[in-house]
């Protein structure tokens, strides 16, 4: 029973990631355009979530300021959850709201972009997040799941919305994890070109 179980999470993870392959796949070509834009003109990637959302954010200004999967010049990224101190200070001083919203007004700058990974994209400080990033001419791209929720209202036709049609919360951020990892991959292939596939080893051939 067990095993059948975790077999059909495999499934249920497969099946939505090719089911949202043809629909996603044009809007994660405008966020990697939007990306690459942003870092080639000097500007910076400022990333926010809530609970693993922040730590898909913390992971995608990672590979951004380090890596992805080939050397390159780091690029400019930081994830907003990350710093705890600035986080409880707003949080104790102001309102739990305005934790991302206050860092993106404080360091933001036209060019910028602002990455906003979220499950139904209901949660009070994304929305301010977005807000503060539109007063300063920044462009968002918002990964969010189900329908959308709040989040669609506030988004401009100039931002980037990449939208998993699913409730599940799970399933939506497999998804938004691979959709990073396109990003990360899609930039690279802009400024590096096309990685060149490896040779088959011989030996291995049968």
């Amino acid at each position: 029973m067990l095993s059948q179980r975790i077999q059909q999470q495999f499934i249920d993870s497969a099946d939505l990631k090719y089911q949202c392959a043809p629909a996603l796949a044009p809007m994660v070509e405008s966020a990697i355009h939007a990306v690459l834009a942003c870092v080639t003109g000097g500007g910076k990637v400022m990333a926010c979530g809530n609970g693993p959302s922040a730590a898909a954010a913390q992971l995608f200004a990672a590979s951004f300021m380090g890596r992805f999967e080939r050397e390159r010049p780091e690029l400019a990224a930081l994830a907003l959850s990350a710093d705890s101190a600035v986080i409880t200070a707003v949080a104790q001083d102001f309102d739990p709201g305005w934790v991302y919203a206050r860092q993106v007004r404080a360091l933001g700058q036209t060019g910028d972009v602002l990455l906003v990974v979220g499950g139904v994209g209901q949660a009070a400080n994304l929305l301010a997040a977005v807000e503060s990033a539109h007063e300063r001419d920044m462009t968002v791209v918002a990964l969010t799941g189900a329908r959308g929720g709040r989040l669609t209202a506030v988004l401009r036709d100039t931002d980037v919305h990449i939208c998993v049609p699913h409730d599940h919360p799970a399933r939506i951020l497999e998804v938004h994890q691979l959709v990073l990892h396109c990003v990360c991959d899609g930039v690279d292939a802009q400024l590096l070109g096309l990685p060149e596939e490896p040779l088959p080893d011989p030996e291995n051939l049968t």
